[in-house]
């Protein structure tokens, strides 16, 4: 027997007409009452933060204390000379922008223009001639050999002069 579709939802209209039973609701109002009935408490306040002392760091151009000190003997008894300084006119090459301990060198190339180093760092192998700058200190590559770059860094001697630092970039050998 198939019932026309138009006649389902009075059916089902009807049917839950039909639950709605006697009306007895004194299970929901004698809960209501004792809700109502219970003491009401008050909700505890938000906790007060205290704000933190704000915190500058300044020691962020001084010398990492991870990287070598100056050792005294390296520029002429210890003490910087007045004719050594970094040239503020230079224009900076983008490798200056990192620090020198992150270089590796990787190899070296050689053609009729002269000898490469092959240098790994700043994200990226990069070629380097004699004469270029890289680290932050004014590190100017003074000599490629086959298994080392020297480089001389400008630093100062905490005197108010300046003191020519040597560094040895060592070849890394399967890089």
């Amino acid at each position: 027997m198939n019932a026309p579709r138009w006649l389902f939802p009075f059916v089902l209209a009807g049917g839950l007409a039909g639950c709605d039973g006697d009306g007895d609701f004194s299970d929901l109002d004698a809960y209501m009452n004792e809700v109502l009935v219970r003491p009401s408490g008050q909700i505890e306040p938000m906790p007060v933060f205290h704000a933190y002392p704000t915190f500058t760091y300044n020691a962020a151009s001084l010398r990492s204390p991870f990287s070598a000190q100056i050792r005294p003997g390296l520029a002429g008894g210890g003490h910087g000379s007045r004719a050594v300084r970094p040239d503020p006119a230079r224009i900076r090459h983008y490798l200056e922008g990192f620090n020198i301990e992150q270089f590796e060198m990787v190899g070296t190339i050689a053609n009729a223009s002269g000898t490469f180093a092959l240098l790994r760092g700043a994200g990226g192998v990069h070629r380097l001639k004699v004469g270029d700058y890289l680290g932050r200190n004014d590190g100017r590559i003074v000599a490629i050999g086959n298994d080392q770059v020297d480089v001389v860094e400008i630093v100062p001697d905490g005197e108010g002069a300046w003191l020519e630092r040597p560094r040895t970039l060592p070849l890394k050998v399967h890089s």
